[in-house]
């Protein structure tokens, strides 16, 4: 799961900044870089506080961070084929106008 990558991808296509972001989330950009480099793995309040703010409803924000890799082996195919189309239809709904 890559969560940190999902957020810094939803924080730009938001047009904010880290600073920005952080300040909106009462937390230092420190930390912000943490969460957004995996180095720090943030609350589930916070990261509904981050959905909030990005506009992205915590169950969204789960399923656009999972990675291949946390499938099952058996089921990697299945996510493989219909996983991408779930992810853009996820974005589209979220962020087309």
């Amino acid at each position: 799961m890559n969560l940190g990558n999902t957020i810094v991808l939803l924080r730009e296509r938001k047009e904010l900044n880290q600073g920005e972001l952080a300040t909106k989330l009462g937390i230092s950009q420190t930390y912000l870089s943490q969460i957004e480099n995996n180095k720090k793995m943030p609350t589930i309040g916070m990261l509904e506080n981050i959905g909030k703010v990005l506009s992205t409803p915590l169950p969204f924000l789960f399923f656009l961070s999972i990675d291949a890799e946390d499938i099952p082996i058996g089921k990697r195919p299945d996510y493989e084929t219909v996983g991408h189309h779930i992810k853009d239809f996820i974005t589209a709904m979220l962020y087309e106008k």
